[in-house]
């Protein structure tokens, strides 16, 4: 049986959330969808989704292997559009949506480069730290930082971003270092408001991540404004590399237990999925791949940008 009917017959299943839904979208029936799934499981070892009469309900197995599936359907789509379409250009409306911070720094930057290149394509750019639902608010494509839950969006990771406990060297050398997650309650903390911690790994759990509560927070929900006083030497802060990467290559801010750091998080392209994504979209998703892929000083603590 074709490899490539079977993962999309996997991809879709979930997408629509039911074999019937998926096997519409194929022209097919449901049995077939059905038949192409049974042999995808066979071939891998592994059950990838549950399937009741009600709803399909992924394995841990299955969750894993959906990331990589829509990946790749997306970039064989993106091939096929870059030799199909050839000399064709881009044209139209995109509607762009980002965290406000990251997007001020990280995604209007981009937006101006693909806008010079693609002259008769135009953007407007959502940002907000709001969660936003993009199939009824009409986005083309969002960024999003950390963990994905709606596994109805097709996701593309474009690069990885790790946070840092960060103080400048005056704070440092009056408050003194602190050695082990442990010592922070001895610390002035700088933190968001309503955050319920800062996720370090626990040197007496097998490192394993757990969040430590910070002692003397001077909170904002402003995260700009913690990095402010932490320049200005108010206390400790917990911020993104690619936030801070900049102050800790000039040395205006230090990294302290970068031993105890949680692993990386993902950084993601979101959007809807669609049979025919439009050229612009991939485009444009392709130019974010690009320029995330050249800053993995993100998921590595004390490198600048």
């Amino acid at each position: 049986m074709d490899r490539f009917k079977e993962i999309s017959a996997f991809v879709s299943s979930v997408q629509r959330g039911s074999l019937s839904a998926a096997a519409a979208m194929e022209g097919v029936t449901p049995a077939v969808v059905s038949r192409r799934l049974d042999a995808l499981e066979a071939r891998l070892g592994v059950k990838l989704m549950v399937r009741t009469s009600r709803r399909l309900t992924l394995t841990f197995e299955g969750a894993a292997f959906l990331e990589d599936c829509q990946r790749v359907l997306n970039d064989l789509a993106n091939a096929e559009a870059s030799v199909s379409l050839g000399g064709i250009k881009a044209s139209g409306h995109i509607r762009v949506s980002a965290p406000a911070g990251f997007g001020r720094r990280h995604v209007a930057p981009v937006v101006m480069e693909f806008l010079r290149d693609n002259p008769d394509v135009t953007v407007s750019l959502d940002l907000s730290d709001r969660v936003v639902d993009l199939v009824n608010e009409g986005i083309d494509v969002a960024v999003r930082l950390g963990d994905l839950a709606d596994s109805s969006l097709v996701s593309v990771r474009l690069g990885e971003n790790r946070r840092v406990v960060v103080a400048s060297p005056e704070y440092l050398l009056r408050w003194g270092t602190p050695s082990v997650p442990a010592d922070l309650v001895s610390h002035h903390g700088l933190a968001l408001s309503q955050q319920r911690g800062w996720v370090l790994l626990d040197p007496e759990r097998a490192m394993t991540p757990r969040t430590y509560r910070v002692a003397g927070v001077f909170e904002c929900n402003d995260g700009a404004v913690l990095r402010e006083w932490a320049l200005a030497g108010v206390g400790l802060a917990w911020r993104s590399m690619w936030e801070v990467g900049g102050d800790l290559a000039a040395g205006r801010l230090v990294s302290v237990l970068d031993d105890f750091s949680a692993p990386p998080v993902g950084i993601h392209a979101v959007f809807p999925q669609r049979r025919n994504i439009a050229l612009r979209v991939r485009l444009f998703i392709d130019r974010l791949k690009h320029h995330y892929c050249e800053r993995p000083e993100w998921a590595a603590a004390g490198v600048g940008s």
